[in-house]
């Protein structure tokens, strides 16, 4: 496995500077968020390190020399906006450039890209589901042709304003076992984190012994579920008012054994630690701090 960690949390700086972070505190590959000009289009959206829109060869060389000289990988290219949005405006946006994050990724001369299936929040399940079998085949089928694997996030996107669809299908293993079903393709997987199961009152670790096989890439998220305030709100309240999103070590995730069943079921691939941790915002010397206490954590599992 290699120990990385997710650039979204540096969307202040340059990517050389965020690798030389990387390489400065023992990291092996980043995950290089790639979102269009122009700002998020969501909560924790919008990040850019590398400009997909026009890239050429000359730039890919660019950016692969920049990784050579500070010795990080690249693990995959991320894009995480909303494909089945009930905004049309921003549902035509995102598949129109996710073809691009592919395109980028086969000139870096890597495997993976990450983003969100989307969901339409105002619509039940089995509408969005529709939705998905008519947006996704064609996305897939561009990455397939192309040799690239696309890994979904498994995070519901769940806010007061998206209860209780969230903005990403790919939420639970009942829905990812309709989802490859549906799309067979073995260019077809998951980014698997286990905060967003944690945060769900849900096993993080038992799926991974099924769908070993379909993760291609992983994020290294906690979660605390404070017990007394699930007492005080309950299991129908936003996941948000009953968790807090943590950088591994400071949660509820066992991640030794989590690495432990990745191990067993084959995977070999990237972890690499995201940073939602409110309690390290702020200046980059704090995120910095963050990702050293998460590579301590880390590392002592990760050869």
């Amino acid at each position: 496995m290699q120990l990385g960690f997710v650039s979204a949390i540096f969307g202040d700086l340059s990517l050389e500077e965020v690798l030389r972070h990387a390489r400065d505190i023992g990291y092996d590959c980043v995950e290089v968020m790639c979102w269009p000009p122009g700002g998020p289009d969501r909560k924790h959206g919008g990040v850019m390190h590398i400009d997909v829109t026009e890239f050429s060869q000359s730039q890919a060389d660019d950016v692969r020399a920049l990784c050579e000289k500070y010795g990080v990988g690249i693990s995959a290219l991320g894009y995480y906006s909303v494909p089945l949005s009930a905004n049309e405006e921003q549902a035509r946006a995102a598949i129109e450039h996710i073809p691009k994050v592919i395109d980028a990724a086969v000139k870096l001369g890597l495997d993976n890209v990450n983003s969100f299936i989307g969901a339409n929040q105002n619509l039940p399940l089995e509408e969005n589901f529709r939705k998905f079998t008519e947006v996704w085949p064609a996305l897939i089928k561009y990455a397939e042709d192309k040799n690239i694997r696309i890994g979904i996030e498994n995070c519901p996107m769940l806010f007061e304003n998206t209860w209780p669809s969230g903005l990403n299908l790919a939420r639970t293993p009942a829905i990812w076992r309709r989802m490859f079903e549906a799309i067979p393709s073995a260019n077809f997987g998951l980014n698997y984190d286990p905060s967003h199961l944690e945060m769900q009152l849900m096993d993080p670790i038992a799926p991974i012994k099924e769908f070993g096989s379909r993760i291609f890439h992983t994020h290294a998220k906690d979660m605390r579920v404070n017990l007394d305030q699930l007492d005080e709100v309950g299991s129908l309240a936003l996941p948000m008012e009953r968790s807090t999103a943590k950088i591994p070590g400071l949660g509820d995730i066992d991640w030794g054994r989590w690495i432990a069943a990745l191990t067993d079921v084959g995977y070999d691939g990237p972890v690499c630690v995201e940073v939602e941790d409110e309690s390290f915002e702020g200046s980059v010397e704090r995120r910095l701090q963050s990702l050293k206490i998460s590579h301590n954590v880390l590392r002592p599992l990760i050869a």
